[in-house]
């Protein structure tokens, strides 16, 4: 397929039909998930270690389910069962881990950085999961995955992010890859919740202004509020801020005919969103994103690792 990147850290080193080679792969594995038996012999024998050191729900199941359908051998190690919690440094704790022979080390971390350095150092393929405010690549992928199917084409779309831009990961990766595939990108924010520089992003446009911004958009990306990555009060309240930047059924008519709301999750219900646009019946594809991070990861394993052809078809 020609498809010669080992590791999956920074997006921008991936090229636009890079990204096409992921998202054309996941749909072939679309099938695979809608088998009776959602298993294929792709990934035998290959070993992948989970190195999550910071809490994940989404991100880490996903990894995990799509590992097991690919047959791949899983290794789950992090948090509080590390041996960085007696002292042992990173480097070493990478050591440990390679000398078992894995394949693939896909981490979660909450500095930014750490995927680059365990690449450096471990000599095996890394998947970055998230790491501090730095990127989320999968995520990328899965959100363009999703509005490719949904809209049938990414090229001359208007992508509106709207929310936490200065703290957010998916940010570093999901806007660049935006970018890269052809869309023109609008961020949404209080002005403490944009970086200094938002041009850095690669963002077209930056405004504070949701209600103008809404009637342009193809594509509405909410994020989530981090509370647990704010330094101070950025806002007043959780419910000015709803007011100001909220998706509401009240804004509803704002949008155009045919905009769809993308969010990453989990969803502070009532903050960024109410319950009528997160279920929206047309208009939301979140569960659609969620059912996406098995595909895109799948593909990625598989492209990243170069597993067997035979095995999609198996």
């Amino acid at each position: 397929m020609g498809f010669n990147h080992k590791h999956l850290i920074d997006i921008t080193e991936y090229s636009a039909d890079d990204i096409m080679t992921i998202l054309e792969t996941a749909v072939r594995f679309r099938e695979v998930n809608e088998r009776r038996i959602k298993q294929v012999p792709t990934l035998k024998g290959f070993t992948v270690v989970n190195m999550f050191n910071e809490p994940s729900t989404r991100t880490r199941s996903s990894f995990e389910m799509a590992e097991k359908r690919l047959s791949a051998n899983s290794l789950n190690f992090g948090g509080s069962s590390t041996s960085t919690v007696k002292g042992e440094s990173l480097v070493d704790t990478v050591e440990t881990l390679c000398s078992y022979k894995v394949d693939m080390i896909v981490v979660r971390d909450k500095h930014a950085g750490v995927p680059r350095k365990i690449a450096d150092v471990s000599g095996v393929h890394v998947i970055d999961a998230g790491d501090g405010k730095h990127q989320h690549p999968t995520q990328a992928l899965l959100d363009l995955y999703s509005i490719w199917q949904t809209k049938g084409d990414l090229g001359k779309l208007h992508v509106g992010v709207v929310g936490d831009i200065g703290h957010s990961r998916v940010c570093g990766s999901l806007i660049p890859a935006l970018k890269i595939m052809g869309c023109e990108v609008t961020v949404i924010a209080p002005p403490t919740l944009l970086p200094a520089r938002p041009d850095v992003l690669g963002a077209d446009h930056w405004t504070s202004n949701l209600d103008e911004a809404l009637p342009e958009l193809d594509v509405v990306y909410m994020l989530r509020i981090q509370r647990e990555r704010l330094e101070g009060a950025p806002y007043p309240s959780l419910r000015e801020y709803n007011m100001l930047y909220g998706l509401t059924e009240a804004r509803e008519p704002l949008m155009k005919p045919d905009a769809i709301v993308c969010h990453p999750g989990p969803i502070n219900r009532g903050v960024e969103l109410d319950s009528y646009m997160a279920d929206h019946p047309e208009r939301s594809v979140i569960l659609d994103q969620v059912y996406a991070g098995i595909l895109t990861r799948m593909a990625a394993l598989y492209l990243l690792l170069g597993g067997s052809e035979d095995g999609i078809a198996a």
